[in-house]
């Protein structure tokens, strides 16, 4: 999950342009048929796993942020409010999992999700679906058209903390937008559209333009942007009836649980690549896995997020099944192949080759 960003790349036009490394990788069909014949009895949503896991992860997230704005403790607050943000990061990020199911798959799921997270996060799911797909199109990723790249590697060095700090705003952002540019935006159309194209989806790409929405989705966005609308304007009469301190903390998390988005994103893919369209292989290589035996991964990356390079190759596979899957293709695959090369340590390992590769060009 990304917030709409404005930071340009910051490249040297001046410089003979090559191809990325990634341009010029052949799909590895062995791979790719292993992952389709490996996986098929575990690419099932199972709802005894997605309701619990959603909703026990909403409730200690809202336990606790409650908790934190009652206590005095100073200490025990900071520590509350950091669990909150931890719990209800989890709950959020089952959005991504919302863009990828199937229609038929976990009824009510989605409405039960935005009901109980989506819109009292200000970040319905109307903001992902129907854009993060596109990520996943193979003639689109990782070029202007994909929603949610950008070069980072290729960039200057100051873009990369820039990237990170601006997730700082995301909730005052996400409150200006449901409470001011919605109702703005139903009576002057201009408002509307440019609210939709520009702040009406998750990416990270600042020449992304959304389109109008159709079909079922068309619908769901109505009840979903008037739910932020009448949820957003609760939260701001909330100051005259229990002052700015329950605002200003349940802001603050949110605050933390966008940045830490914002450094799992940072490290979800390599950002290598120039705007070229890629093989499978190529993207699955662009993107990264964090997979055991390391166990921080899941606190930075839930909801299957740790497996991301899996998730290109399999984006319906539901999140509960890739631990799985991973074991069976690293196993069948081994270590000297291509699986195994989108395989990495850990975040740090990640944001310091980024890094390198960012100073490195301004050599």
């Amino acid at each position: 999950m990304n917030a709409d960003q404005t930071i340009i790349p910051a490249t040297d036009a001046t410089a003979p342009r090559e191809r990325s490394w990634h341009s010029q990788i052949a799909d590895d069909k062995a791979m790719l048929r292993a992952a389709r014949d490996l996986t098929k009895d575990i690419a099932v949503a199972r709802g005894a796993i997605y309701w619990p896991d959603m909703i026990g992860s909403a409730l200690v997230g809202y336990g606790t942020l409650a908790a934190a704005i009652l206590i005095e403790n100073t200490t025990l607050a900071v520590a509350l409010g950091i669990v909150s943000a931890l719990t209800l990061y989890r709950a959020l990020l089952f959005i991504h999992e919302i863009s990828h199911l199937h229609r038929d798959a976990l009824p009510g799921f989605r409405t039960g999700w935005n009901l109980f997270v989506g819109i009292p996060m200000l970040t319905p799911s109307f903001m992902y679906e129907g854009v993060h797909t596109l990520h996943h199109k193979r003639t689109q990723y990782g070029t202007v058209e994909d929603p949610e790249y950008l070069p980072l590697a290729l960039m200057k060095p100051w873009s990369l903390p820039l990237f990170v700090l601006i997730a700082l705003l995301a909730p005052v952002a996400l409150l200006f937008r449901f409470a001011v540019l919605v109702p703005l935006g139903a009576v002057f159309p201009p408002i509307r559209q440019l609210t939709w194209q520009r702040f009406s989806a998750l990416s990270i790409n600042p020449e992304f333009r959304r389109r109008p929405a159709e079909g079922n989705l068309k619908r769901r966005v109505l009840w979903q942007e008037a739910g932020g609308f009448v949820w957003s304007w609760l939260l701001i009469g909330s100051i005259f009836a229990f002052g700015w301190r329950p605002l200003l903390i349940a802001l603050a998390v949110v605050s933390v649980t966008a940045v830490l988005n914002q450094l799992r994103t940072l490290v979800a893919h390599l950002w290598e690549n120039e705007g070229e369209a890629m093989t499978v292989t190529a993207q699955f290589l662009d993107s990264v896995n964090v997979p055991p035996p390391g166990l921080i991964a899941e606190i930075w990356a839930p909801v299957g997020l740790r497996y991301h390079a899996l998730h290109h190759l399999m984006p319906s596979m539901p999140y509960h099944s890739l631990p799985e899957a991973h074991r069976r293709l690293a196993g069948e695959l081994g270590e000297t192949s291509t699986y195994h090369g989108a395989n990495h340590a850990g975040m740090g390992v990640l944001v310091a080759r980024i890094a390198r590769s960012t100073f490195g060009r301004t050599r």
